[in-house]
Formats: structure tokens, C-alpha cells, sequence
């Protein structure tokens, strides 16, 4: 969740949206009898909310952010949704700095078709029946490479290191992305980092840092330089290989021998939120099978219940990177978890962005 989870979809839509967030911040603020919902810009389409408008017409108001930190900083500055929709990584630094407040699994009618392994994430219990978030989508970040250019491309993370290929290469700009990749090539913990493997990561970081064109989160401009050939390969979510496979484009998703990584997204409460029965029905309405359809085939991200992955044919998952069996799949990759070095390696990306 990062970063950002932009979906390619409806662009002009999440652009009005973000230009009509910021320059009306209210929107933000909750309403008795309106629900107030922050989110990524590309979620803010009405078909994952069709049981809920059907129940409560223009009950809803939505702004977006760019990234959990921007959520974050928006929330500290006043801003009160009743609801919002962070990354699993960041729950921990949302219960701690009290942002949020439980939710009752209870009141959730679709909970147990929530895939076991997003129902079970340790930071997300409450205890007593409770989550600080529920699961809804997610995804997988990994190399998108251009299989005509790069025919014998090793399966690795080691690709974004790779001499020949400097300059045509980009990464993305956030701590739970870049930074966890150095970590796994160096061979450390990137979730528990010691002060000497705070090294090895920075010493992987300036080793990679001249070889890149971009560090950004605008998989827009990747998947252009993708698909012309300026880039060669580049770390993205399966969402860009379903976008310029579409096109035509010859690339693969790499399968890393180190794991790709994944990400989960979900929903919060805001502390002293106005429409808690609202915020229940708005989320028991997306996980809604039918909902999370539309999230499968819209965003090319998966649903976090099962109901949603059985509402779709095999051949449509293969065509956009999901696999059948989710739980079979992530309990190969690296899952994206809370860091607690996170602070640390955030300060080090920016300064060797920056040359240092």
C-alpha cells in the first residue's frame, strides 16, 4: 500500500479528485450522516461501493492522498474522515501516535472470507474480537523488465545493480521499497536492522544510486519509458505489467530468487470518528465479492477475500499477474511489514539521493 499504489485507472478522475481535496480541505473533515473516506487516488470508484450507495445515495465524500505519510501528515494537521485507507506496514506508527481506534471483526459480515493470512497479520490485532485495520487489497512490487532488451535477464534484485544497464533503470522513491530491496541483496533483515546493517543497506544504496535514472513513484512515466525502451527494467507493482502488457509491450514481472515483495492495504477508523454504522457498511460493502472483482480487473491488485478470487476465471489471474491461490503465493514472497528501523532508513534514502 505503499509509496504510492496509484492505480492507471481512471487518471482523470483521481486527478480531479486530488486537486479537488486540496483545494477544498473540508472534504476531509466527517459529517453526521456522510461518510468521510481518505484514500489512494484510483479508489475512489463507485462500483467497489455499489451495496453501499444502493443503501446510502451520496453518503459518501472522498479525498485522496499520495502516500501514507501523506495521509499521515494530513491527519496530524486537523483532518478528521471518519475512515482511511493506510498500508499494513504503517498501522503500528497510526495506533501508536492514536489516530485510530479498533473495529469490531463482528460487525463485519464477510471477515471469514478474508484470506487467513491478511486476517492473521500480528499488527493489525486488537484484541478481544478487534483489528486496528481490515485487510482489503493488495499487491506485489518487483523488476519489470523489457524481455526483447534483456532476453537472458537473471531472476534477481541483483538486475537493479547491474553495471551495463546504468542509466536505463529506475526504482521506487519510498522507505519500504528501495531501502527493503538493498536490504534482502546485502543479505540482511530489512525488517530488524542492526546498526552494521544499517551499513551494508547505505553501502548497497550508493552502490545502486549512480546506475538509476529515476527514483519516483509515477508509474505513469515508468511504464512510458518501458514502453519505449528508455528503461530497460524498473521496480514496479504487477499493476504496470498488466498495463503495458495490454499494450503490447514484451515485458515480465519477475519472480526474484530473494521473493518479491508484498503489500496489503485496508481500513481504519479515525479516532473520534461521526459515522461509525456508516463506516461498517461501507466496508462490509467492499468486501463484497463484486467489489472486489471490479479491484481485481480495475487496479490489476488483489482482493483480500476469497469470495472475490472465485468470482474470477483462472485465465483473467493469469492475465493479470494473480495467482489462484493467494496463500500459496505469499507465503513465498517477502511480506512488507512494519520496519522498525524505518525513520532511520528514510533520513539515509534522502541523503544518498541526495549524493551523500
Amino acid at each position: 500500500m505503499k509509496t504510492d499504489r496509484f492505480s492507471m485507472v481512471a487518471k482523470t478522475l483521481a486527478c480531479s479528485a486530488l486537486a479537488l481535496s486540496l483545494a477544498l480541505p473540508s472534504l476531509a473533515q466527517a459529517e453526521d450522516g456522510k461518510l468521510s473516506y481518505l484514500t489512494w487516488s484510483g479508489y475512489e470508484l463507485p462500483e467497489y461501493d455499489e451495496a453501499y450507495l444502493k443503501a446510502h445515495p451520496d453518503a459518501v465524500t472522498i479525498s485522496v492522498f499520495g502516500d501514507d505519510d501523506d495521509a499521515f501528515t494530513k491527519l496530524k494537521a486537523g483532518f478528521r474522515p471518519d475512515l482511511a485507507h493506510p498500508c499494513y506496514d504503517k498501522i503500528a506508527r497510526w495506533q501508536k501516535a492514536g489516530m485510530i481506534e479498533p473495529i469490531d471483526t463482528t460487525k463485519i459480515k464477510n471477515w471469514d472470507n478474508i484470506f487467513p493470512i491478511f486476517r492473521n497479520l500480528p499488527d493489525i490485532q486488537a484484541g478481544d474480537g478487534k483489528v486496528w485495520m481490515v485487510p482489503w487489497d493488495w499487491g506485489n512490487t518487483s523488476i519489470l523488465y523489457r524481455t526483447d532488451l534483456l532476453p537472458d535477464a537473471e531472476q534477481s534484485w541483483n538486475l537493479l545493480w547491474d553495471k551495463r544497464y546504468a542509466g536505463r533503470m529506475a526504482t521506487i522513491d519510498a522507505v519500504h521499497d528501495t531501502p527493503v530491496v538493498a536490504a534482502l541483496v546485502a543479505g540482511v533483515n530489512p525488517f530488524d536492522l542492526s546498526l552494521t546493517d544499517l551499513d551494508k543497506v547505505a553501502d548497497k544504496l550508493r552502490e545502486q544510486r549512480p546506475l538509476m535514472a529515476a527514483y519516483t513513484t509515477d508509474m505513469t512515466s515508468v511504464e512510458q519509458s518501458l514502453a519505449s525502451g528508455a528503461f530497460v527494467a524498473a521496480m514496479t507493482w504487477n499493476a504496470s505489467a498488466v498495463t503495458l502488457k495490454k499494450q503490447g509491450v514484451p515485458v515480465a514481472f519477475m519472480h526474484p530468487k530473494e521473493g518479491m515483495l508484498t503489500w496489503a492495504c485496508g481500513f481504519v477508523f479515525i479516532k473520534g470518528m461521526k459515522n461509525k454504522d456508516l463506516a461498517y457498511d461501507f466496508i462490509n460493502s467492499r468486501l463484497e465479492a463484486s467489489s472486489g472483482k471490479h479491484l481485481i480487473e480495475n487496479n490489476g491488485y488483489g482482493s483480500s477475500t476469497s469470495t472475490a478470487f472465485a468470482a474470477e476465471t483462472p485465465e483473467k489471474l493469469k492475465e493479470l499477474e494473480l495467482p489462484a491461490n493467494p496463500e500459496d503465493m505469499l507465503k513465498k514472497t517477502v511480506f512488507t511489514g512494519p520496519m522498525k528501523q524505518a525513520e532511520e532508513l528514510a533520513k539515509m534514502l534522502e541523503k544518498i539521493k541526495a549524493g551523500g
